[in-house]
């Protein structure tokens, strides 16, 4: 599995995890995620998807590095999905016009 292929499943995850906000976006902590049997199975790296995640702006944690125990706390927020490009895409043309 690439990085993008395991970031999109990090995102599955946390959607089946977590609670979704007021705002779209939905929170997990570390530990659920660390803890949960399907994602030791699905992650061999998981704290490297996280940050591969992180760096694409999908997700947002406090802290570089997670670490189970220590950091089991710690809130990952999916942050929300924006619009489809084609759904914005429409909007413009029909601005536009």
């Amino acid at each position: 599995m690439n990085v993008e292929e395991e970031v999109q499943r990090l995102q599955e995850e946390i959607k089946r995890l977590g609670k979704v906000q007021p705002d779209g976006s939905y929170k997990v902590t570390f530990g659920v995620l660390f803890n949960d049997d399907r994602c030791a199975n699905i992650f061999e790296a998981l704290v490297g998807t996280l940050r591969a995640a992180k760096k694409r702006k999908l997700v947002s944690y406090d802290g570089e590095l997670l670490l189970q125990g220590v950091h089991d706390n710690v809130e990952i927020i999916l942050k929300p999905t924006p619009p489809s490009s084609s759904a914005a895409a429409t909007t413009d043309s029909v601005a536009k016009s």
